[in-house]
């Protein structure tokens, strides 16, 4: 592994010295994301690999960027732990470095955190082509700026990952699913009643399907605790192995309701994430709009909508206050990063530029990315 280091390294050298944008990427399972056309030579991590180490009784995991993702998963299976957040693959060639580069989380992302959440430690090489080592394997080591944290997200634009700590959890001994026939307003109004209540609720999910709503949760803890939710919530109570594929599913977005998008009437629906507080009510969503999909016990709506709604649903997202992002563009090359993100913070752009600046001062990593950033 240090001659593929050092000849990643190389690459970033002579990158740098010839101002040369470079397009890091894993298993390009989320290149998907924002429609945006991605620039720059490919530097492919694929090949900085492996479980670097595993403590299951300290509940933390080291792993290179390029270790598959489902390597990783199934190391912790065996010994009957987890990533708590769920990470989406989005494809089978899903990375560890394209978890955390993406920062995406699954369906019980609301109850336990985000990728940022469990993040302890990384190794990354900057736009200087120096080696730096930010935070450790405990979660005590963090003095100063979380720099481990801030990678989360940043989709490559502050430099390339080598390794990553993250803190894993014991799988939960209990789990149930429940289902209720409901619109989407009893929906919210039953997930907010819940969220105030000692319950173990993990994940939630609310769709329409064929014009009836129907909401699903997912609890999981101790065995008392699951069972005396499961009496006192009511609703029909879903077989757990037959239910798994769906959740999963819902993670991957292969639901029926994401597959409606490509077999709409009308072509180029764009999928829409609408990040809004969990007790934001119904949005009104411009006409012609179908229901969305909601996650996270109300405070995520997956919208499918062509791409002239952009300012409509950026504008419904604000006035709860939430914002709206481009997930999944129709087509590939979106316009501009405002049609994506929508009007830009001057003051969080001017903390990106200075944190791009002194992570990577020739702006080589993934400038594509780095523009719809800030």
């Amino acid at each position: 592994m240090d001659t593929v280091l050092s000849q990643i390294t190389d690459r970033v050298r002579e990158a740098a010295t010839h101002q040369t944008a470079l397009r890091i990427r894993g298993g390009g399972s989320k290149d998907f994301h924002g429609g945006a056309a991605l620039r720059g030579e490919v530097l492919d991590t694929r090949a900085y690999t492996g479980i670097v180490s595993y403590e299951p009784s300290e509940l933390v995991v080291t792993a290179r960027a390029g270790t598959p993702l489902a390597e990783l998963e199934a190391a912790l299976a065996e010994k009957h732990q987890c990533l708590p957040f769920e990470p989406p693959h989005f494809g089978p060639g899903a990375t560890v470095g394209g978890m955390v580069a993406a920062g995406l989380s699954g369906p019980a992302r609301a109850s336990v955190g985000a990728v940022r959440d469990f993040m302890l430690g990384v190794q990354l090489l900057n736009g200087r082509a120096e080696h730096l080592t930010f935070g450790g394997q405990v979660m005590k080591n963090v003095a100063g700026y979380d720099v481990s944290r801030l990678m989360a997200g940043a989709w490559g634009t502050l430099g390339v990952l080598t390794e990553v700590s993250i803190k894993v959890l014991p799988v939960a001994p209990a789990e149930a699913t429940l289902r209720f026939a409901c619109g989407q307003a009893e929906a919210l109004t039953r997930l907010h009643a819940w969220g105030g209540q000692p319950l173990p609720f993990n994940a939630s999910c609310w769709v329409e399907d064929a014009g009836v709503g129907q909401l699903y949760v997912r609890l999981r803890g101790a065995v008392a605790a699951v069972e005396a939710a499961c009496k006192s919530m009511g609703g029909e109570r879903l077989d757990n192995a037959a239910v798994a594929a769906d959740w999963n599913a819902c993670r991957e977005q292969r639901l029926p309701w994401f597959a409606a998008r490509a077999q709409a009437p009308q072509p180029g629906l764009d999928l829409w994430r609408l990040s809004v507080p969990a007790t934001a009510p119904v949005l009104a969503l411009p006409a012609g709009v179908a229901p969305p999909l909601v996650e996270w016990h109300g405070a995520l709506r997956w919208v499918q909508a062509p791409r002239a709604h952009a300012q409509a649903l950026h504008d419904v997202a604000a006035q709860v206050g939430g914002s709206a992002t481009l997930f999944r563009a129709s087509d590939a090359g979106t316009e501009s990063a405002e049609a994506v993100f929508g009007p830009k913070n001057a003051a969080l752009e001017k903390i990106q530029a200075r944190l791009r600046q002194a992570f990577d001062p020739a702006g080589i990593f993934n400038p594509a990315r780095g523009a719809a950033l800030g």
